[in-house]
């Protein structure tokens, strides 16, 4: 059965879009156990990336920061899952997703809390999707220098809010979150 794991990262963040990640696994990668990208440093999540692209289907879903704004983060959270899910080279007959609900239109998924502690599929997403998001935050920070985000990857610390304090929003901050 094509079990997908999905996972996302990003939502609690100032700066940046929501970032999903899919995942099915193919009968190789069942044997590699996957961690919560939360307990895994950035070499570690570099290396799994790569097992990942070699022997697994992987998808990317996006929701931009203007996305969060208009929507609100759980309806653009739900929207980069269901983007990652459909750009998977090929469907999954059973989708598991980290969180408390299944966005809307997925029959065939499960809400899991805590999911990328019970479910190796979902793991695999959520390094896969954090590795993305600090490559894609570490990218901007050469055009947005000012806010560090090569360190803070968009989320609320001292550094960022003083920068945002000093220098107002960028076009990637998201307007919505109060500071």
């Amino acid at each position: 059965m094509k079990i997908a794991g999905v996972d996302e990262v990003g939502v609690g963040c100032l700066a940046g879009p929501v970032i999903s990640s899919a995942i099915i696994f193919n009968s190789s990668a069942l044997d590699v156990v996957f961690k919560d990208s939360k307990k895994t440093t950035a070499k570690q999540r570099a290396h799994f990336v790569n097992y990942m692209k070699r022997n697994c289907f992987i998808a990317i879903g996006v929701a931009s920061p203007k996305e969060v704004d208009d929507l609100n983060v759980l309806k653009a959270t739900h929207l980069a899952m269901k983007r990652a899910i459909y750009n998977l080279p090929c469907q999954p007959e059973k989708i598991l997703i980290d969180g408390i609900y299944v966005p809307e239109g997925l029959d065939n998924a499960e809400a899991i809390v805590k999911g990328d502690q019970h479910s190796q599929q979902i793991a695999a997403a959520s390094i896969f999707a954090k590795h993305f998001r600090d490559t894609l935050m570490s990218a901007l920070s050469l055009k947005y220098p000012h806010y560090h985000l090569e360190k803070n990857k968009g989320y609320p610390t001292k550094q960022h809010k003083e920068a945002i304090n000093q220098f107002g929003l960028s076009n990637i901050h998201r307007k919505s979150f109060k500071i």
